[in-house]
């Protein structure tokens, strides 16, 4: 299967998610776009990230204005070297290009999900591609990931 909305949606299929795909003519390329196009706040949006910990994969999943700190990530992994996955390591591993979900991938992933992921009753998943996605609770993402609800974001600096 090289789709991937379909990837997406076969695994959505397979954890009973009793929502829909949505399609959207306007890009879902970045945050903001993603804010505009789904009519929500930049907060909503959910941030799939895949990093590297020690050669694996791990999902990383963010509120959407949020920044991921890798040093965070490095102490709840116990990993030694953690980097951002390249684009292309994602599409050829994966087959996702823009538009990196939180789930569909051929094995389970370990996972940590933003903490600032709950002050939202429902965030918004990109589900494949810059045009598709879909709604999921925190708490509903956290179980189909298997994941860890964790303090992962980058905190601003102070302010002087």
């Amino acid at each position: 299967m090289t789709d991937p909305v379909e990837k997406v949606q076969k695994a959505l299929d397979e954890l009973h998610y009793d929502g829909r795909i949505i399609h959207s003519d306007a890009t879902i390329f970045t945050v903001e776009d993603a804010s505009k196009a789904i009519g929500v706040t930049p907060g909503e949006i959910l941030k799939s990230l895949i990093f590297m910990v020690d050669g694996q994969p791990w999902l990383v999943l963010m509120s959407g204005p949020n920044k991921a700190h890798s040093g965070k990530i490095k102490r709840l992994s116990q990993g030694h070297h953690v980097t951002m996955a390249s684009p292309d390591y994602v599409f050829e591993n994966f087959g996702f290009r823009i538009g990196v979900p939180p789930v569909g991938y051929p094995q389970a992933l370990p996972a940590l999900l933003d903490e600032d992921l709950w002050n939202y009753a429902i965030v918004w998943a990109a589900a494949g591609t810059d045009h598709a996605f879909f709604p999921v609770a925190p708490e509903t993402l956290r179980k189909y990931t298997q994941g860890q609800k964790a303090a992962v974001k980058k905190e601003p600096p102070p302010q002087a």
